[in-house]
C-alpha cells in the first residue's frame, strides 16, 4: 500500500515538474514571437510610409499630366466650336441671302398677277358687255324667227326634239336588226356545223318494225296440231298471250297479230317451243307460255342494261332500266322507241361535247327522254307527264326531269342540256328512213297543213316543206303588219296542235314581202 501511494506521488510530482517547466517554455515562446511581431510591424509600418510616399508622388505626376491633357482637349474642342459657329454663321448668312432673293421674286410676281387680273376684270368686263349684246341680238332674232315661222322657242324646240327622237329610234332599230341578223347568222352556222358533226358520227341503224310475227313451221301438218281438237289450242294460246294467231294458205308459217308487242313476242317464242317440243296441248301450252313470260321478262331487263352500257350512262334505278328495257317492244310511227332514245342520248352527247356542256348528263337525258312511252298503255296520260312522274318517283336529276317536260315544246327550255336534246329527238326522227308513214296518209297530212296555212285572211300562199315539219306563209304586206305576224303565227300553230297528229314538231315560218316597182319612161 505505501509502495504504490509513493509511485503514486512520484508519479504527480513528475507531472507537475513538467507542467512547470511547459508553462515556462510557452512563456519564453510568447515572449520572443511578440518581440519577433514587434520587429515586423515596425518595418511593415516604415516599408507602408514608403509606399505612401511613392503613392503621393505618383499621384501629383498624374494629376500633373490629367491637367495638361485636360487643357489640349479643351483648347481642341474650343476651336472645333469656333470652326462650326464660323460655317454655320456663313450658312445663314447664305439662307438669309436666298430668302431675301425670294422675296423679292414673289413680290415681283405678285405684282405681275395683279397686274393681270387687272386685265382680267377688263377683259371679263368687256366679255359680259359683249354677251349681253349677243343675247340681245339673240332675241331679236329669235323674235324675228318666230314671227316668220310662226313658232314658239318652246314649240320649235319641241318640233326637233321629236324629230331627233324618230331618227335616233330608226337608227337604233335599224342597228339592232342588223346585229340580229348577225347573230343568228353566226348561231345558225354553228348550229349547222354541230348537227352535221353529231349526225356523221352517229351510225344508228334504219329498220321499220311491224305489228305481225311469222313463225315458220317444219311442215303444213303442224298447222292443224297447232289449231287442236275443235280449235281449242289455239283458243288457249289466244287467250294467255292476247294475240291473234292467223292461219292461212301461206305455207309452212303462222302469222302473230298483236300491237302489243310484249305479248306478240311471248306468244313467238311459246309457239317455237311448242314446235320444237311437239307436244301442243292446254297444259303444255301453259307452262311454254310463262317460260316465254319469263324468258322476255329477262331480256327486256338484258335490253335495258345494254341500252345504259352502250350509252355509257351509271348510276339509273334498276325500275327505270327494266322500263328502258319494255322501249325495246315499243314503236313509234314504226321507229323502235329504245334505239330511237340510244340514238338521241348519243348525238346529245355529242352536241354537248362540242358546246362543253356536261355530255354525261346530256346522254342521260337523252336516254330517259321516251321513258314514258313504256307505261303509255297502262297509264292515262301523254307519255312526257307519265315520263316526269316516273323518274319524279325515282329520284332523278332535276335537269333530266325537265328535259323530259320539254323534249316536245310543252313547256319553255331553260336548260342546255333540254334544248339539246330536243334538238336530238327531232334529228333522230327526222332522218331518212328513221319512220315510215303512210303514203296516202302523208300526203293527206301535208294538204290539210296547206289548207289550215292558207284559211287565214291575207295569207297568200303557204308550202309545207320538209315532209311536213315546216310550212312557209307569204303573207299580204298590205294586210298584216309586223306587229301581226306575231299572233297570225301563234294562232296557225295552235290550230294545227289542236287539229293534226304529227311526229315531232312542226315550224310555222311566216314572210311579209314589200315591193315597191317603178318604170322610168
Amino acid at each position: 500500500m505505501e509502495i504504490g501511494t509513493a509511485i503514486l506521488l512520484i508519479v504527480v510530482a513528475l507531472a507537475a515538474g513538467a507542467a512547470v517547466s511547459g508553462f515556462i517554455c510557452f512563456k519564453q515562446g510568447i515572449k520572443y514571437r511578440q518581440k519577433t511581431a514587434e520587429a515586423a510591424m515596425g518595418s511593415a509600418e516604415k516599408e507602408a510610409e514608403r509606399i505612401v510616399d511613392d503613392a503621393k508622388k505618383e499621384a501629383e505626376s498624374l494629376k500633373k499630366e490629367a491637367l495638361v491633357e485636360a487643357k489640349d482637349e479643351i483648347h481642341k474642342s474650343r476651336q472645333e466650336t469656333e470652326r462650326e459657329l464660323k460655317e454655320r454663321r456663313s450658312e445663314v448668312s447664305r439662307q438669309e441671302r436666298r430668302i431675301n432673293q425670294k422675296e423679292e421674286t414673289i413680290d415681283k410676281k405678285l405684282d405681275n398677277l395683279e397686274k393681270k387680273e387687272e386685265a382680267l376684270q377688263n377683259k371679263l368686263k368687256s366679255a359680259n358687255d359683249k354677251l349681253a349684246e349677243a343675247d340681245r341680238i339673240k332675241n331679236s332674232q329669235l323674235e324675228v324667227l318666230e314671227k316668220i315661222s310662226e313658232f314658239t322657242k318652246e314649240q320649235a324646240k319641241e318640233y326637233l326634239l321629236n324629230n331627233l327622237e324618230g331618227e335616233l329610234v330608226h337608227e337604233k332599230a335599224v342597228k339592232v336588226a342588223n346585229f340580229e341578223t348577225l347573230v343568228k347568222e353566226e348561231c345558225e352556222s354553228k348550229a349547222r356545223q354541230y348537227i352535221s358533226l353529231a349526225i356523221s358520227r352517229c351510225a344508228a341503224d334504219q329498220v321499220s318494225e311491224t305489228a305481225v310475227s311469222v313463225v315458220a313451221l317444219p311442215n303444213d301438218e303442224m298447222k292443224g296440231r297447232i289449231i287442236g281438237r275443235e280449235g281449242r289450242n289455239i283458243r288457249t294460246i289466244e287467250t294467255l298471250t292476247g294475240v291473234d294467231l292467223i292461219i292461212d294458205d301461206t305455207p309452212e308459217a303462222i302469222t302473230i297479230s298483236c300491237f302489243d308487242q310484249v305479248r306478240r313476242e311471248v306468244a313467238r317464242i311459246a309457239l317455237e317451243k311448242l314446235i320444237q317440243d311437239g307436244r301442243i296441248h292446254p297444259t303444255r301450252i301453259e307452262e311454254m307460255v310463262d317460260k316465254a313470260r319469263r324468258e322476255v321478262e329477262y331480256k327486256i331487263k338484258q335490253e335495258g342494261e345494254r341500252a345504259v352500257l352502250e350509252c355509257n350512262v351509271h348510276g339509273i334505278n334498276h325500275e327505270l332500266v327494266k322500263l328502258l328495257g319494255r322501249l325495246r317492244f315499243r314503236t313509234s310511227y314504226r321507229q323502235n322507241v329504245l334505239n330511237h332514245s340510244i340514238e338521241v342520248a348519243h348525238l346529245a352527247g355529242m352536241m354537248a361535247s362540242e358546246l362543253g356542256v356536261d355530255a354525261n348528263l346530256a346522254r342521260r337525258a337523252g336516254l330517259l327522254h321516251d321513258i314514258g312511252k313504256a307505261l303509255s298503255y297502262e297509264i292515262e296520260g301523254s307519255h312526257v307527264q307519265i315520263g316526269v312522274d316516273v323518274c319524279k318517283k325515282y329520284k332523278e336529276n332535276a335537269e333530266v326531269i325537265h328535259a323530259i317536260e320539254a323534249h316536245h315544246g310543252d313547256v319553255e327550255t331553260r336548260t342546255v342540256v333540254a334544248a339539246l336534246v330536243q334538238a336530238a329527238d327531232a334529228i333522230s326522227a327526222a332522218r331518212p328512213g328513221a319512220r315510215s308513214e303512210n303514203y296516202e296518209n302523208y300526203i293527206k297530212r301535208l294538204q290539210k297543213l296547206e289548207e289550215i296555212c292558207t284559211s287565214y285572211e291575207g295569207v297568200e300562199k303557204s308550202f309545207a316543206i320538209q315532209a311536213g315539219r315546216e310550212v312557209r306563209i307569204m303573207v299580204q304586206p298590205e294586210k298584216i303588219n309586223d306587229e301581226k305576224m306575231v299572233l297570225v303565227a301563234r294562232e296557225i300553230a295552235k290550230r294545227i296542235e289542236d287539229e293534226m297528229d304529227y311526229p315531232g314538231q312542226i315550224k310555222v315560218n311566216l314572210i311579209r314581202e314589200s315591193r315597191a316597182v317603178e318604170y322610168a319612161k
